[in-house]
């Protein structure tokens, strides 16, 4: 069962980010804690209790009530006696399951996604966006916390700060509390002997230094590319660019204002082609790298609408189409070409329009549904890459080579998609 609740450690005094409530800084527009409790409340969560201490609490209140979210706080007076402590004060605000996470913590959508499902503490084997050295090792015995500590030589995975509990952790807090007084939550796992719960690979980090917070900039930014879709062309050069503008603009720019530059990238690409094609040539292609950075910056800053990708798509059309339209204009004369020039306008368009007619009439995403079509060539990167190739020293002839393949190229991979997706729709589902 999805656990209703979480609570959230925020008690630690932030001194190595120069006395700041971590929760509340900011990484790729949005403030690390935002990132944990939308994450959370899209994967059933509906109640947070925050611990944190006497000096933190108003902004944690402004916080919780600006962006929305159902939150009960408990103070931490005494910060200094550990985090084991702090989740112990949380015990009378909880029952039953629940779910336990570090404010200074940050978790990818997919990462979120798998570790509520688990049980007791979540590893990594597999850490990507952390220094081992410096995390909490794991030694696993019988499915379990054999022991825990930073220090530990042999161990089998990393604590990443995620844990699935019952209410049945406080009855150990309780023995610490007494036995003890100070004591760190490392301590109430290994004594519960928590049941341990693999989540390999995907994205999470801590942030404990300015340093730390680039390194989840860049695990946003660079984990925030498109699952699904890509042409060849985007998968092996273009992602590989606009990642890298993505990470510097992440946190200055919106997806809506970067939807807005591409758009006037593309039609000044355009309108170049009466002037200088190799220029136009290269224009295109820079928007076509710079069409994948809105929705990167979209995922990265937790903005992504079901609107944006809609406009998105309409603005790549009049982009392609006033391309092609005007590239016609400035280079061919024949009537013959006209008509080869408009099919490959219109194959252009129609092959976007297979697959989201297709996500219309079956509410699924084809590229998900066909893995096949991944591998087609044709798609909009595909197309502006080989239409810059060819600009870069134009002529008559090879303009008219231009239009020809994206005739042929578009028509049959639109035919190829239906067939595909035709097959795989009247295919008798296995029981």
């Amino acid at each position: 069962m999805t656990p209703r609740t979480a609570v959230i450690l925020a008690a630690g005094l932030g001194t190595r980010m120069g006395g700041k409530p971590k929760g509340l800084l900011r990484v790729a527009g949005r403030e690390i804690l935002y990132r944990t409790m939308h994450l959370l409340r899209e994967n059933g969560v509906e109640k947070f209790v925050i611990v944190t201490n006497e000096l933190y609490l108003d902004l944690y209140r402004e916080f919780v009530e600006r962006h929305g979210f159902e939150a009960e706080f408990v103070v931490n007076s005494e910060p200094e006696r550990g985090n084991g402590h702090s989740l112990h004060l949380a015990r009378s605000r909880v029952s039953g399951r629940f779910v336990l996470v570090m404010s200074d913590h940050v978790y990818t959508e997919d990462f979120v996604a798998e570790a509520i499902k688990g049980n007791g503490l979540i590893a990594d084997r597999r850490p990507r966006w952390i220094d081992v050295d410096e995390a909490t090792k794991v030694k696993v015995k019988d499915g379990r916390v054999g022991r825990i500590g930073k220090g530990l030589k042999d161990w089998d995975a990393v604590d990443t700060g995620f844990f699935v509990l019952d209410d049945e952790i406080f009855k150990v807090t309780e023995e610490l509390e007494e036995e003890k007084g100070n004591y760190s939550l490392s301590e109430v796992v290994e004594r519960a002997r928590l049941p341990v719960t693999f989540v390999d690979g995907l994205g999470w980090t801590d942030v404990d230094t300015p340093e730390e917070l680039k390194r989840a900039r860049k695990m946003l930014v660079f984990t925030a590319v498109k699952g699904t879709g890509d042409g060849f062309v985007s998968r092996y050069l273009n992602r590989k660019i606009s990642t890298r503008i993505s990470y510097l603009l992440v946190e200055r720019v919106t997806p809506k204002e970067m939807t807005a530059v591409t758009f006037f990238v593309g039609m000044l690409s355009a309108f170049l082609t009466l002037v200088s094609l190799p220029l136009a040539g290269i224009l295109y292609q820079l928007s076509s790298i710079l069409d994948g950075v809105d929705g990167e910056l979209a995922r990265a800053q937790l903005r992504t609408s079901r609107l944006g990708g809609y406009i998105d798509s309409i603005l790549d059309r009049y982009v392609d189409g006033t391309f092609l339209a005007l590239l016609v204009y400035s280079t061919l004369r024949e009537p013959l070409w006209y008509l080869i020039a408009s099919l490959a306008l219109l194959g252009s368009v129609m092959v976007s329009y297979s697959t989201e007619r297709f996500k219309g009439a079956f509410c699924r995403d084809a590229y998900r549904e066909v893995p096949a079509l991944e591998k087609l060539p044709g798609k909009r990167d595909d197309r502006v890459f080989v239409t810059m190739s060819v600009l870069l020293v134009p002529s008559i002839t090879t303009v008219k080579a231009l239009f020809a393949l994206l005739a042929i190229l578009t028509n049959l991979r639109v035919a190829a998609t239906v067939y595909l997706i035709a097959r795989t729709v009247s295919r008798p589902k296995t029981i």
